[in-house]
C-alpha cells in the first residue's frame, strides 16, 4: 500500500485495516495488568467510545520516596444518545455508573451525549457494560465513523415535526452503525467469549464502511430554519427540515463542515456546510449513505490533518461533489429549496409541550453534573428523575429538558431546583444561558490551557461588564475550548475563545448563535485576565453605533476586524 500503486497512507489506516474490524489486542490487554492500552489500541478504542486520558494535574506528583509518580491513566467513556433522547433510567444509570466507576461527575456533551471521566482500565468493560444494559451505546460515539446525530431536542407534541427529526435522527445513528461485531464481543460477552484470535477470526460485512472505515471522523446534525440549536452548518452532513402543513416533507442537505484548525497548518480551517440540496423524507437515508461513501473513498487517508470531508468537498467543488454523490445514490438531487435559518434557541425554562403537559429546560454551566457547595446539581437531578421518572433530552448546549410534565407539579419541581442551589432559567442571564465550553484540563490530552474550569468566572466577568453598559438582556453566545479542535464550535458564535498557548487564547469575534456565519480572528495569544478588556471597548462601541435590531456579532461582522480594532485603539494585526 506504500507502493507506487497508491499513496502513502497514514498509520491509522494500516491500524484499522489490521485489527480484525476494531479489535486489535483490546481484548488481550484488558486482561493483562498494566493500567494502560498500548498506543494502537487507544486508537481503536475510540471506535467503542473511549478514550484513554489521563490526569495532568497529577503528572508532576512524587512518590512517597520522591521519585515521579507517572501518569495516571485512566478511561472517558462517551455514550452515543441520538437526538440527546433519554428514559428516566437511563440517566440515572449514568449517574450511578459515574458513582461506581468513574469520578463522581457526568459531563453532558455539546453533541446530546453523556460523558464519563475517570475510569480505570480495570472498570472499563463493567462501565461500558452498564451503559449497554440501560439499551443505550457506546458503540461509535467515537473514531472515525459516524458520530452522534445531533437533532432538535424541544419534545412538542403539537404536531409531528419534533417528533419526525427525533426519529429521523435514530434512523441515520442505526442506518450508520459499524456493522462489525467487535463491539458485542469485547465489552458484552462474559471473559471467555472476548477472545479472537486470527484463525477464529470471521468478518462480517461492512458494507458502508468498507475495512479501513472513514477517514476521519463524521457528524451529522438536524434542526428546523426556525430553531438551527444544533449548529447544523458546522457538520458533515446537516439537514435542515422543510416544512408544509405542519409536517417535515424533506430537507435541505448540506455538506462539508466542520471546526478542527491546526494553526501551525494553514491548509487547515473552519468551513461551514455547503448545500447539496433538497431530499425527500423517504431518501435521507440513501443520500446520506451517498455522502459518507463519497467520503469513504475520496477522503484524504494520508494526512489525517486533511481527512475531514470539508477538504474533499472544497477540493471537488460543490458541483463535483454532488456529481459523486448521484453516481453511489443512483439518481439526480434536487435543488435545495430557498430557506434560511431564522432562529435558535436554548430551550430552558418552562414550556408548554402542546399537549396539555409542559417542558422544562434546567441550565446545566458546562454541561458538568456534580455536587459542590451549595450547588448540588447530581443530587437535584437525581431527586427528580427518581421522583417523576420524567423522559429527558440532552441539548447542544450541554443542558437538560424534562418532558411531559403535568402542570400540577410545576412548583415542587421548581422547589427541588432551588433546593439543591440550582437557578431558574429566568434568573439566569443569557449570555451564561448561551455559552459552553469543552472539558480540557486536566483530562483532556490534547487541550493546551483551561476551558471548563475558566468560564464560570469569565462569564461573570461579562456579566459585570455587560450589566455597566447596560447590555444585560443581549443574546451572546460565548464558546470556549481548551485547543484549535473546535469540540465547543468556537468557530462561529458571537464570541470565540480558542486556546493558544497556557493561559493564552486566539479571540474570534463576528459570528452569532444562528451559527450561519463564521467568526474572524480580533486577537491572538490574549492572556485570560485581559479577554474582558479587550472586549470592553467593542462592547462600548455596539452599544453607540448599533444598528435597530443589530446583534453584537451582527455588529462586529458589520465593522470588520480593522475598524474594530480602530475603535478599541489597537494596532491592526
Amino acid at each position: 500500500m506504500t507502493s507506487q500503486e497508491g499513496p502513502k497512507l497514514s498509520k491509522m489506516e494500516f491500524i484499522k485495516e489490521g485489527s480484525h474490524q476494531l479489535r486489535g489486542t483490546i481484548a488481550e490487554e484488558l486482561q493483562n495488568d498494566s493500567d494502560e492500552f498500548s498506543g494502537d489500541s487507544t486508537q481503536l478504542l475510540k471506535h467503542h467510545g473511549t478514550y484513554q486520558q489521563d490526569d495532568r494535574d497529577l503528572r508532576k506528583a512524587k512518590n512517597p520516596d520522591g521519585t515521579p509518580k507517572g501518569k495516571t491513566f485512566s478511561c472517558m467513556i462517551r455514550t452515543r444518545v441520538p437526538g440527546g433522547k433519554v428514559t428516566a433510567d437511563q440517566f440515572l444509570a449514568e449517574l450511578e455508573l459515574c458513582d461506581k466507576y468513574g469520578d463522581g461527575t457526568v459531563r453532558l456533551t455539546t453533541r446530546q451525549g453523556f460523558q464519563l471521566h475517570g475510569v480505570i482500565k480495570g472498570n472499563l468493560k463493567a462501565a461500558i457494560k452498564g451503559i449497554n444494559d440501560t439499551k443505550l451505546t457506546t458503540l461509535a460515539a467515537c473514531g472515525d465513523v459516524n458520530r452522534n446525530v445531533m437533532a432538535c431536542p424541544a419534545p412538542y407534541k403539537n404536531n409531528a415535526i419534533f417528533d419526525s427529526m427525533q426519529d429521523m435522527a435514530y434512523a441515520l445513528a442505526e442506518h450508520l452503525r459499524p456493522k462489525t461485531t467487535a463491539y458485542f464481543d469485547l465489552w458484552i460477552t462474559d471473559e471467555e467469549g472476548n477472545k479472537t484470535n486470527e484463525a477464529e477470526f470471521q468478518p462480517v460485512e461492512e458494507p458502508i464502511y468498507g475495512k479501513t472505515y472513514l477517514p476521519r471522523k463524521f457528524k451529522i446534525g438536524i434542526a428546523l430554519p426556525e430553531d438551527n440549536c444544533v449548529d447544523i452548518y458546522t457538520q458533515d452532513i446537516g439537514l435542515l427540515g422543510i416544512v408544509e402543513n405542519d409536517a417535515i416533507v424533506g430537507y435541505n442537505f448540506y455538506v462539508g463542515g466542520g471546526m478542527g484548525v491546526t494553526p501551525s497548518n494553514k491548509k487547515t480551517y473552519p468551513a461551514l456546510g455547503k448545500p447539496l440540496g433538497f431530499v425527500e423524507n423517504d431518501q435521507v437515508l440513501a443520500v446520506a449513505e451517498a455522502v459518507v461513501k463519497v467520503q469513504r473513498d475520496l477522503g484524504n487517508r494520508e494526512d489525517r490533518k486533511q481527512a475531514r470531508m470539508k477538504y474533499l468537498v472544497d477540493n471537488l467543488g460543490i458541483e463535483t461533489f454532488r456529481e459523486k454523490v448521484e453516481a453511489h445514490y443512483g439518481s439526480t438531487i434536487a435543488a435545495p429549496r430557498d430557506i434560511e435559518v431564522t432562529g435558535m434557541e436554548d430551550h430552558m425554562g418552562w414550556h408548554e409541550q402542546g399537549d396539555g403537559k409542559l417542558f422544562l429546560g434546567v441550565n446545566i454551566e458546562n454541561g458538568r453534573i456534580k455536587d459542590e457547595g451549595e450547588l448540588r446539581i447530581k443530587s437535584g437531578l437525581r431527586k427528580i428523575l427518581e421522583t417523576y421518572k420524567f423522559n429527558a433530552r440532552i441539548t447542544a448546549k450541554q443542558s437538560v429538558i424534562f418532558c411531559d410534565i403535568d402542570p400540577s407539579l410545576r412548583n415542587e419541581i421548581d422547589q427541588i431546583l432551588t433546593d439543591h442551589g440550582m437557578k431558574k432559567a429566568e434568573e439566569l442571564t443569557l449570555i451564561r444561558r448561551f455559552s459552553m465550553s469543552c472539558p480540557a484540563l486536566p483530562m483532556c490530552g490534547l487541550s493546551i490551557t483551561e476551558s471548563e474550569r475558566v468560564m464560570p468566572a469569565l462569564i461573570t466577568e461579562f456579566e459585570e461588564e455587560l450589566a455597566r453598559l447596560g447590555l444585560e438582556n443581549e443574546k451572546i453566545s460565548v464558546n470556549t475550548t481548551g485547543c484549535p479542535n473546535g469540540c465547543a464550535r468556537p468557530y462561529v458564535p458571537d464570541i470565540g475563545l480558542v486556546g493558544r498557548a497556557v493561559g493564552k487564547y486566539t479571540l474570534y469575534l463576528g459570528g452569532n448563535s444562528l451559527g450561519n456565519r463564521l467568526a474572524f480572528i480580533y486577537d491572538d495569544m490574549v492572556p485570560l485576565a485581559e479577554i474582558t478588556s479587550r472586549i470592553s471597548p467593542i462592547l462600548e462601541t455596539f452599544k453607540e453605533e448599533r444598528q435597530d435590531g443589530e446583534t453584537f456579532g451582527d455588529f462586529c461582522h458589520r465593522m470588520g476586524k480593522e475598524a474594530l480594532q480602530e475603535k478599541a485603539g489597537l494596532a491592526a494585526k
